[in-house]
C-alpha cells in the first residue's frame, strides 16, 4: 500500500512538471507581479519576464539579446547605469527612483533594484534587475502636492490653507498689504504670489530689505537721487519706487525704517508721489505696497517707535503667516519638497529620507522656520551617497542627546507639540497606525513621541 501511494505521488509529479528547467524559470518569472529582466557580461537581456512586458509595452521576443539600455530608455543608462554600478562594485541597489520611455513613447516612473548573477562556483554571470511600475503613486503624490500648495507654497495647515483660499482676491485689489511673520516663515514667497496672481504680473516686483541697509542709504535706494545731490553722485540714478513702476514694491522689514524715513513713506502711501535725494519736484508713481515685518508693529507703537498713522496706511490687509512649529503637519510636504529641488540643483536622485531622520525633524523646534528647515536638507544632501537622507546625514545639534536650546520657543516646544499630536489623534479616533501614516513617521516613533510627551490614550 506505502509502495502503491508512492508510485502514484511520483506519477503525479511528473504531471505536474512536465517541464525543461528553462521552462520552469520562465513560468516562475511570469508569476512574478514586478518587472524582471537579466543581462549577460555584454549588458544584453537574456530573460525578460510578462511583467517587465506589460511595463515597458516591449514584446520578450523583442527585448531578448538586445542591449538593456535600448529597451527601458531609463535616464540614467548612459550615464549612471545600476546594473553597471551592481558589476562593478558588487553591491545591489534597492528602491531607486527612475524614469522610462516605453513602447508608446510615454513616461513611466518606475522603482528598480538590481542584484549580480552568479554559478554556484562564484563566476559572474552577469546582473539581475527587478522593477515596478510607481507612476500611480507619483500621480498621487503630484495631487497630493497640488491640493496642498498655492502659487509654491506648501502647507496643509488649516490656516495657510485659509490663506490659499483668498490669496486671489487680495492679488486682485490695489491695497497695501501687511504680511507678519517670524524670519524664515516665507513672507516674500507670499509677496511674490500676490504679485504673480495680481493685474501688475507683467510688470517688475523689486524687493527691498529695509533693515538691511544703513539709515543714511536707505532713502537714495528707495526713492534715487539727482546728479548733485552729494560728493559722489556724478549722474542721476533710479531708486526702487521708479524701478517698481507700474509694478510691485516688497519693503521687508519695515519695522526697522527710522522715524526720518516713516514721514517720506507716509507722503509716498498718502499722496502717491516722492522726491528723488537732491530733487525739488515731487515723482508720481503707480506702485502696489507690499510691506513685511519680523516684529509686532503695534507693540512698537505703543512704544512711540513707530508711527499710528503709518501703520493704519499699510495696515489695509494684514496676514500674519504661522511658525513651523505651529504647521508640523507641514514638514513632511515641505521635506519631499526640498528633495525634489535639490534634486534637481545637485543633479542627485535621493529617494526620500528615513522613519528615523523623519521623527527626528518632526520633534525640532525650527527657530529659522521654514529656511532652517531648507538648510537642514541641503545640508544632508552633501553628505548623502545613497538613496535615503538618514540620521547621521542630519546637524548634530539635531540628534538625541545633543538637543540645544535655540530660542525663547524652547519651554513652550513641549506643549505644541502635545496638542498637535493629540490633535492628530483624535482626528483619527485613536488609531496610531493611522496616525503614523498621516504623520509620514513609523508606529514605533510614534507610539515613543507619545509616551515621551506624556499623552494617555482613552480607556
Amino acid at each position: 500500500m506505502f509502495k502503491q501511494g508512492r508510485a502514484m505521488k511520483s506519477r503525479q509529479q511528473k504531471k505536474l512538471l512536465p517541464f525543461s528547467a528553462g521552462e520552469q524559470q520562465e513560468i516562475i518569472l511570469d508569476s512574478i507581479a514586478d518587472g524582471v529582466f537579466t543581462v549577460d557580461a555584454d549588458w544584453r537581456i537574456t530573460s525578460f519576464n510578462r511583467a517587465a512586458e506589460k511595463i515597458t509595452g516591449v514584446a520578450r521576443e523583442e527585448a531578448v539579446g538586445q542591449l538593456c539600455k535600448d529597451v527601458l530608455k531609463a535616464d540614467i543608462c548612459e550615464k549612471s547605469c545600476c546594473l553597471r554600478e551592481t558589476m562593478k562594485t558588487g553591491e545591489p541597489i534597492v528602491d531607486k527612483k527612475v524614469y522610462i520611455i516605453n513602447a508608446d513613447g510615454r513616461r513611466r516612473t518606475i522603482s528598480i533594484s538590481t542584484a549580480l548573477l552568479q554559478n554556484n562556483k562564484g563566476v559572474l554571470l552577469g546582473a539581475v534587475e527587478t522593477f515596478r511600475d510607481i507612476s500611480i503613486e507619483e500621480d498621487l503624490r503630484k495631487a497630493i502636492k497640488a491640493k496642498y500648495s498655492f502659487a509654491d507654497i506648501i502647507s496643509k495647515n488649516h490656516k495657510m490653507i485659509r490663506l490659499f483660499d483668498i490669496l486671489p482676491d487680495i492679488a486682485a485689489s490695489a491695497s497695501t498689504i501687511l504680511i507678519e511673520g517670524e524670519s524664515g516663515t516665507g513672507k516674500e514667497m507670499v509677496a511674490r504670489a500676490i504679485h504673480n496672481l495680481s493685474p501688475r504680473k507683467k510688470q517688475p516686483f523689486v524687493a527691498v530689505n529695509c533693515g538691511a541697509l544703513p539709515d543714511t542709504l536707505l532713502e537714495s535706494e528707495l526713492f534715487g537721487y539727482k546728479a548733485g545731490a552729494f560728493t559722489d553722485a556724478k549722474k542721476d540714478k533710479p531708486g526702487r519706487f521708479k524701478m517698481a513702476e507700474n509694478g510691485t514694491i516688497f519693503l521687508d522689514e519695515i519695522g526697522d525704517i527710522p522715524s526720518s524715513m516713516q514721514v517720506k513713506l507716509l507722503r509716498v502711501l498718502q499722496e502717491k508721489t516722492y522726491e528723488p535725494l537732491g530733487s525739488t519736484e515731487s515723482v508720481e508713481h503707480n506702485v502696489r505696497i507690499i510691506a513685511a515685518t519680523n516684529k509686532n508693529l503695534e507693540d512698537l507703537v505703543r512704544q512711540g517707535r513707530f508711527r499710528e498713522d503709518l501703520f493704519y496706511r499699510i495696515n489695509v490687509f494684514k496676514i500674519n503667516l504661522p511658525p513651523l512649529r505651529e504647521r508640523m503637519e507641514d514638514i513632511p510636504l515641505l521635506i519631499e519638497h526640498f528633495i525634489t529641488r535639490f534634486n534637481a540643483i545637485q543633479k542627485k536622485s535621493i529617494s526620500g529620507i528615513s522613519s528615523e531622520a523623519m521623527s527626528i525633524l518632526m520633534t525640532h523646534s525650527y527657530p529659522g522656520n521654514i529656511r532652517e528647515l531648507a538648510n537642514i536638507i541641503e545640508r544632508a544632501f552633501i553628505l548623502c551617497k545613497t538613496d535615503f537622507i538618514e540620521k547621521k546625514h542630519l546637524p548634530e545639534a539635531l540628534l538625541p542627546g545633543n538637543t540645544v536650546r535655540t530660542d525663547s520657543h524652547s519651554n513652550s516646544l513641549r506643549d505644541v507639540q502635545s496638542s498637535y499630536l493629540l490633535d492628530i489623534l483624535k482626528q483619527n479616533n485613536w488609531n496610531r497606525p493611522q496616525t503614523a501614516r498621516q504623520l509620514g513617521i513609523h508606529k514605533s516613533t510614534l507610539y515613543r513621541k507619545i509616551k515621551s510627551l506624556g499623552i494617555e490614550p482613552p480607556l
